[in-house]
C-alpha cells in the first residue's frame, strides 16, 4: 500500500479502535463482561471490514479508475448490509451481549466513516499525474 493510502487507513482505524475501547469500558459497566466481549468483537468485525473495503476501493482506484464512484457507491451499500447480516445472525447469541455489540457495531462504523472521510478531506492528493519527464510537449498545429 503506498503511503497515503496508510496514512488514510491508520487516521481511519485509530479513532475506531479508540471507539470501540470506550464503548469496550462503557458496555463492562452497564452489561458487565458479556457486554465488553461484545463490544470488542463488533471493534475487530468494523475495523476489518471497512479496512478491507478501504483496500478494495484504493486497488480500483489504481487499477480502474473510471469505475471508482461506482465502485465506492456498491462497496459501502455492500459494507453496510454484510454489517447488517452481522446484527441479524448474532442477534440471539449468548456469546456475548447482543445490545452491546450492535450498537457497538453502528458506532464504530460511525466513526469509521467520519474519520475516513476526514482523512480523505485533510489529504493532499493530486488529482492529476504531473509530467515526470519535465519535457516540453511537441506543437501540434499550425505555428504562426
Amino acid at each position: 500500500m503506498p503511503s497515503n493510502d496508510v496514512r488514510t487507513l491508520a487516521q481511519a482505524a485509530v479513532p475506531t479502535a479508540a471507539a470501540g475501547a470506550i464503548a469496550a469500558v462503557v458496555s463492562a459497566v452497564v452489561a458487565g463482561g458479556k457486554g465488553a466481549i461484545g463490544a470488542v468483537v463488533a471493534t475487530l468485525v468494523v475495523i476489518l471490514f471497512m479496512g478491507l473495503g478501504l483496500y478494495v476501493l484504493q486497488r480500483t482506484a489504481k487499477s480502474l479508475p473510471h469505475l471508482f464512484q461506482a465502485m465506492g457507491l456498491m462497496l459501502y451499500a455492500a459494507q453496510i448490509l454484510l454489517l447488517f447480516v452481522f446484527l441479524a445472525a448474532f442477534k440471539n447469541t449468548t456469546l456475548f451481549n447482543p445490545r452491546s455489540f450492535a450498537i457497538t457495531l453502528v458506532a464504530g462504523t460511525l466513526v469509521w466513516i467520519a474519520a475516513q472521510t476526514r482523512a480523505h478531506m485533510k489529504a493532499k492528493i493530486l488529482y492529476v499525474e504531473p509530467d515526470s519527464k519535465g519535457d516540453k510537449p511537441e506543437k501540434t498545429g499550425h505555428s504562426s
